[in-house]
């Protein structure tokens, strides 16, 4: 190929994230509403009937599919559908932040409003267990607490050490991972939803 070829595929070029094809898009919603004279965030317990990580809390949220024109459009449908709430009962949807996973998976963040009234909310049992909401005050008022994970390099059985500096003796990086945990009563916000919890608060100062 020649240097002109290269040139123009540069220049036409518009970047994106490597390994893009292997990528999963998820897009959740930090739901907003006024309760009791001040804003509190709404949270999902899932059903404890769901295959992966029942009972656990989280936010509305789920994989962006082929339906959706845009990533902001699957955060909203899949609010609607767990909390069965209408496309009417959510206002002002910004987008916020978003995380890009090792594991072939970016998670899109987007803050909006619910403009209905709690005892509206009506739970998708195939999903959702119950609805719970914290004010917003409590996470500005209290830190969470910081566990750490840490991850090892396991190579498969049948890796190639021959082909690589050091072999067998290679000196594999490691990664350290914060994990936040936030109480509120009974209830326990870790995991995902506390990582992205935690960045909207900090956003806030």
């Amino acid at each position: 190929m020649k240097r002109e070829a290269i040139e123009n595929k540069m220049k036409n070029h518009k970047p994106s994230i490597i390994g893009q094809k292997q990528i999963t898009n998820y897009s959740i919603l930090l739901p907003l509403m006024e309760k009791e004279g001040e804003l509190h965030l709404v949270f999902e317990v899932r059903s404890l009937q769901m295959r992966r990580q029942p009972g656990e809390i989280c936010f509305p949220g789920g994989k962006v599919d082929l339906q959706d024109r845009q990533v902001l459009d699957a955060a909203v449908r899949e609010a609607k559908e767990e909390l069965g709430i209408t496309g009417h009962d959510i206002e002002k949807v910004y987008p916020f932040d978003y995380m890009v996973f090792p594991f072939g998976m970016i998670v899109h963040t987007y803050v909006g409003f619910l403009n209905c009234p709690e005892d509206r909310i009506s739970p998708n049992p195939a999903e959702v267990e119950e609805v719970f909401t914290v004010p917003l005050s409590f996470f500005q008022e209290n830190e969470p607490d910081i566990h750490y994970v840490n991850f090892d390099v396991i190579p498969d059985e049948g890796f190639p050490f021959e082909l690589i500096a050091n072999g067998r003796d290679y000196e594999w990086q490691t990664r350290k991972m914060e994990e936040f945990f936030y109480q509120y009563e009974d209830k326990v916000i870790w995991g995902l939803t506390a990582r992205v919890l935690h960045a909207f608060i900090e956003s806030l100062d």
